[in-house]
């Protein structure tokens, strides 16, 4: 065989593999696994910390209550305990006393809310519970976040876009537009399964 002959053959193969590559692209459940793990991660971490700042309202807004002897606004179920000492921290956290502490109380309560439905969003939006965002379904989570979808795009670029709406309807404490996006799941035959559920269950623990 000439060294021609073997460029030849060579060249042929390259260009066969690339063929074959681009017609049966590879598993993407990496990359889609990826995006499922760290957006719901990401709104996980903002709970943990709508957690801490509720906790912490809710318990010196009962301090100051029970300090004017009056009985304080439910919670609505929820309910953590964050101030030890709450004579030396709640005086320190609000020095505008109750009435602060209650601002700020409905105002976590609300960003709390906000960030549990968010989380709970991502979690119909698996719609098979495997963890992992299937083309389909990050397709149509994209669509209910109206956001624009190219399957084409990086892992970390579809990422970026998902926590940045996800950021800004939490900042805004945008409900409505949530409440929209998860009506659109609802609509393409997304639901709340017992696995969402337990998960929802357990980070409110």
């Amino acid at each position: 065989m000439t060294q021609r002959t073997a460029a030849r053959l060579l060249a042929g193969g390259l260009v066969a593999i690339l063929l074959l590559l681009t017609l049966f692209p590879g598993d993407s459940s990496g990359k889609e696994n990826q995006i499922f793990e760290q957006f719901t991660r990401h709104i996980g971490q903002q709970i943990h910390k709508d957690k801490q700042a509720f906790a912490r309202a809710s318990s010196c807004m009962t301090w100051f209550y029970h300090k004017a002897k009056a009985p304080p606004p439910t919670a609505q179920g929820i309910s953590w305990q964050a101030e030890s000492h709450p004579e030396v921290d709640c005086p320190r956290a609000y020095p505008g006393g109750i009435n602060e502490a209650r601002d700020d109380f409905s105002k976590t309560q609300s960003l709390l809310s906000v960030s549990l439905t968010s989380y709970e969003f991502a979690l119909v939006a698996d719609r098979n519970d495997d963890a992992t965002y299937s083309r389909t379904e990050l397709q149509d989570l994209f669509r209910a976040l109206a956001l624009p979808y190219d399957e084409r795009d990086q892992a970390q670029k579809q990422i970026t876009l998902l926590t940045e709406r996800s950021d800004s309807w939490y900042r805004n404490r945008n409900m409505d537009a949530l409440m929209q996006g998860m009506s659109d799941l609802y609509e393409r035959g997304y639901r709340v399964t017992p696995s969402d559920r337990s998960e929802l269950n357990r980070v409110m623990r």
